[in-house]
């Protein structure tokens, strides 16, 4: 069952991970300020949920 919680928090990570790239690909290319704020709701949304992850993951581990 580790492994099962090791993919959640892979894809919670990684989903993190993947929308910083997109708005700092956005930023260097000059691209709409509109898109860059999305974005970044979009990532600090996603971290939220990676934190509800790992927090689940690690209680669930601890029983």
């Amino acid at each position: 069952m580790n492994t099962f919680g090791d993919v959640f928090v892979l894809v919670a990570v990684g989903a993190v991970a993947l929308v910083l790239l997109f708005g700092l690909v956005n930023m260097m290319r000059g691209g709409p300020a509109n898109t860059s704020q999305t974005l970044m709701r979009a990532r600090v949304l996603l971290q939220a949920v990676a934190l509800v992850v790992i927090m689940g993951v690690v209680w669930y581990r601890a029983l």
